[in-house]
Formats: C-alpha cells, sequence, structure tokens
C-alpha cells in the first residue's frame, strides 16, 4: 500500500455492423477502471452523427441506461482517465472532441504522455489553432483535426500529423464512420487487437477483450496504424518499431488477468516473487502479500521459500482514489481506511510482507506500523522490483525525482526510516529474469533511468544515480 504510482489512461474501441457498439466499450472500461478513475467518457457514431456523453468519477458512476441509449451507433470508443498533471476532470476528460463549426469532426482517446510538445505548440501557432490551455492529448487531436478540415481524409490527416507526437501514445481515433489505432513506435504502452462477430476491438489490456468476448488477433505493433471501416481491417506501418514495452505494466499496472506480448502477467509477478526468494533466503513464519498487486508476487515467494502463504491483511474494496476526507481525528489511519490486518495471523510471527514497489515511502511506514501493532514480533519487507530512482515521463503519474525515497536514501536509511527488520529488493537482473524477455525488449526507466524515448526538456529534471 505504498504511494502508487497512477497509470495515464485505459482506451477501449469497438467497431462492427449491427453492433451497439457503446453498450461494449462499457464494459470495457470496467475493465480497465485500474488504469484510470478520475473521468470517464465514450463517443459513439451510427455513420452519420458522433454523440458523446462523459463525467467525472468511475464508469460504474457516469454511466446509466439513459446514457447508453443516447450513445448511438456501430461505433465508439471510450477512455478512462488518470490525470498526471493539474486540471479539473471537466476541462480535460476524454475522449477529445474537435468541431468545425458545430459538427463534431473526430474524437480521440489516449494513453501515455508527451515529455515534450514543442513540436505540436509550433505547428498550432502557424496554424493559428488556440491551444494555450490543452494538454497534450488535446493538441494531438487539433493537430489531426488542422488537416481533415482541409479536406484530408481521417488515415491521411493521422498521417501527417504523426511526425509532431514526439513521446508515448497508444491512440483510438474516430470520425463518423472511421476507427484509428495507433501506437508509438516504441509500443511503450501495451494495446491489442481482437475480433468480435465479425467486428473488431481494440483495448489497452486483453482482459478487457475477454470481458465481452472477443477473440484476441495481436498486439498492435509498434509504429503501426490499424483503419477499421466498412471495408474492414487496414494496417499502415507508419515508421519501423522497436518493442519496449513498459515493465512497470508487469510489475504493477497491468491486471493480473492479462497478456502481455504473449505472456501471463500473473505468471510473471509470480516469477518476480520467486527469483526474491532466491535472491534473499530467510527464516520467518509467514509471508502476506499487501493486496492487491502484491499478491501473485508473494504466492511466488511462497512457493519458492517454502515459507507458508497467508492474507495477513484484508482490503476493503469499496475505497477508492477519491474517497472524501475523513475527520481529522481519523486522518492519520487512511492506511487502515484501505487495509486492516489479521491480527490472528500476524500476531507473535515472524512476517515476510510483499510488495511491488516504494514510491514515497509514506504509506509503507503507516502500513509496518499497523502490522507491528496487530502483534507482529518480526517484519520483513520484500519489494518484487528494484528501486524506483528515476521518474516517468510516459504516461505515470510519478513524484518528482526528489521524492522517490529509493532516489535519496540508501537501504539501510529506508529501513530504518520504514521501521522494518530488513527490506530487500529484487535486482535488476532478477527482474529483467522474471520476465522472459531480453532487456531490449522493455522500457526499465523508471529503475534504470534509460529513457527509450527523447523526453527533451524534462532531461535537465534528472540526475543520474550510481
Amino acid at each position: 500500500m505504498t504511494k502508487r504510482f497512477g497509470e495515464k489512461c485505459g482506451i477501449f474501441g469497438v467497431f462492427g455492423k449491427g453492433f451497439e457498439a457503446a453498450r461494449l466499450v462499457h464494459p470495457g472500461l470496467w475493465a480497465l477502471q485500474h488504469r484510470g478513475q478520475e473521468s470517464t467518457g465514450i463517443t459513439s457514431s451510427d455513420g452519420k452523427q458522433i454523440r458523446v456523453y462523459r463525467g467525472g468519477g468511475l464508469v460504474a458512476h457516469v454511466f446509466d441506461e439513459k446514457s447508453l441509449r443516447f450513445l448511438k451507433g456501430h461505433l465508439a470508443i471510450g477512455h478512462n482517465r488518470y490525470s498526471t498533471s493539474g486540471g479539473s476532470w471537466d476541462k480535460h476528460t476524454q475522449p477529445v472532441v474537435e468541431k468545425s463549426g458545430n459538427k463534431i469532426i473526430l474524437t480521440l482517446a489516449h494513453n501515455g504522455n508527451l515529455p515534450s510538445t514543442k513540436k505540436l505548440e509550433t505547428f498550432l501557432k502557424e496554424k493559428k489553432v488556440p491551444a494555450d490551455e490543452a494538454n497534450d492529448s488535446e493538441m494531438m487531436a487539433k493537430a489531426i483535426a488542422c488537416y481533415v478540415r482541409q479536406g484530408y481524409q481521417l488515415e491521411d490527416a493521422i498521417l501527417k500529423a504523426y511526425p509532431l507526437f514526439t513521446g508515448v501514445f497508444c491512440l483510438l481515433v474516430m470520425d463518423e464512420k472511421n476507427m484509428v489505432a495507433v501506437r508509438d513506435s516504441f509500443g511503450i504502452r501495451p494495446l491489442s487487437l481482437g475480433k468480435l462477430n465479425g467486428g473488431f476491438v481494440i483495448a489497452s489490456e486483453t482482459c478487457a477483450l475477454d470481458v465481452v468476448g472477443a477473440k484476441f488477433l495481436r498486439d498492435v505493433k509498434p509504429g503501426e496504424m490499424i483503419i477499421i471501416s466498412d471495408q474492414g481491417l487496414k494496417s499502415i506501418q507508419i515508421e519501423k518499431g522497436q518493442q519496449k514495452l513498459d515493465v512497470f505494466e508487469f510489475v504493477y499496472f497491468a491486471r493480473p488477468d492479462s497478456y502481455l506480448l504473449g505472456k501471463s502477467v500473473d505468471e510473471v509477478r509470480q516469477n518476480l516473487g520467486a527469483e526474491l526468494a532466491k535472491e534473499n533466503e530467510l527464516k520467518a513464519d509467514v509471508v502476506i502479500p499487501v493486496p492487491d498487486s502484491g499478491v501473485p508476487a508473494a504466492i511466488g515467494f511462497s512457493k519458492q521459500s517454502k515459507i507458508p502463504f497467508d492474507l495477513g491483511l484484508i482490503k476493503n474494496r469499496y475505497i477508492h482514489r477519491t474517497f472524501i476526507m475523513p475527520e481529522q481525528h481519523t486522518r492519520n489511519h487512511l492506511v487502515q481506511l484501505k487495509l486492516n490486518p489479521m491480527k490472528h495471523i500476524l500476531k507473535g510471527k515472524r512476517v515476510v510482507v510483499v510488495d511491488d514497489s516504494i514510491v514515497r515511502g509514506t504509506t509503507s511506514k503507516e502500513l509496518i506500523t499497523m502490522i507491528r501493532k496487530a502483534g507482529a514480533k518480526k517484519v520483513h519487507l520484500m519489494i518484487s522490483s528494484p528501486p524506483v530512482k528515476y521518474p516517468d515521463f510516459y504516461g505515470i503519474d510519478t513524484p518528482r525525482q526528489s521524492e522517490l525515497v529509493a532516489a535519496t536514501k540508501s537501504v539501510k536509511e529506508i529501513e530504518q526510516e520504514i521501521g522494518v527488520d530488513s527490506l530487500h529488493y529484487l535486482s535488476y537482473k532478477g527482474l529483467i529474469k522474471a520476465t522472459g524477455f531480453p532487456e531490449s525488449k522493455l522500457c526499465t526507466s523508471c529503475f534504470s533511468g534509460i529513457y527509450p524515448v527523447d523526453i527533451g526538456e524534462r532531461a535537465k529534471e534528472i540526475k543520474r544515480i550510481d
């Protein structure tokens, strides 16, 4: 229950003749709720008119029968947002809508982040398009819309605007008749293609394909554009791709029932735990996970170490990121709103606690205090990834480098700060080994400080750490 990273968004799109597409996008977004809880939206088309429905909060709170009836058509895209920058949900909610006069000409949903928007800003200024308060997603939509207004077809408008997109992006773009998926040339964020009853589905993760009964066909390739229309599916390789999937998708972000690059996320997480146990032999009585993301790694650790696994912390599943701040006397017990210790499992025991990462360390400290108060004799904290020493610029809500505890303190100092008997991170080599992929296929920027996509002017924010 460390202070979590926030993933910037999940996207889901459906195209199929005879479909009520919005009614398929709706459960798809529900399955991708973990990728963003700030706002959600769906845009749909019946081939003649684009309709829009967006709101702040969770998918379950925003959409109802009336809104889904309104979203007519066989084509729809949806978006769950987790902001990586300031601004209220109503200002930057997605899909982004672009109009010509009163008519909606396209909508766009984006997962990722452009560390530098200088090219876009220059282009839009030259075209006299106001973009002072626009974020990266909105600037991309505005650039594509510029070409559409000049008479370009949607796919050609995207091709023209693509060189302006300097960063990380999985995009879904639609007009009245077409749905287009685009992935940046490094494929840092996941994007999958599925088939459903003669139609097609695009999703950030395969778990969302499963929810609507779509058959997984393949991943959208890095640097590829897929156009889905009445004529079927067409693929254009815009630029040569080099796969660099963010390894944090395996560590924490993706749902455990998803597959990334053909590998089970759950299986990789169990491997992470097993590698952690191989690297650190401990004498203990019980292994407990920090739910939910720590569960597979804790199972893997338990199997490898032969130390029994148990659920020593119970999660309140109805607490979300935007819950109302409690009365001041209970404000220091926010962790207990989310997690409660099982005293009969912890009392008098040497406990191994398995979590996926430590960010700032403040919540870890509260968690360890809670476990000790429940009667644990010893507490060993095992982290199923290496120390997070660098911020992300590719669509993850990370603190500044100076706020990352592993960037400023040694392991011994962190041990003392959070109050554990020992703290052990998975080694970088162990991380790569557990994925089963060569290092060259992965982006490991949060651990290594190596940024495959140029971060432009943001590079000056980074301090190299041995």
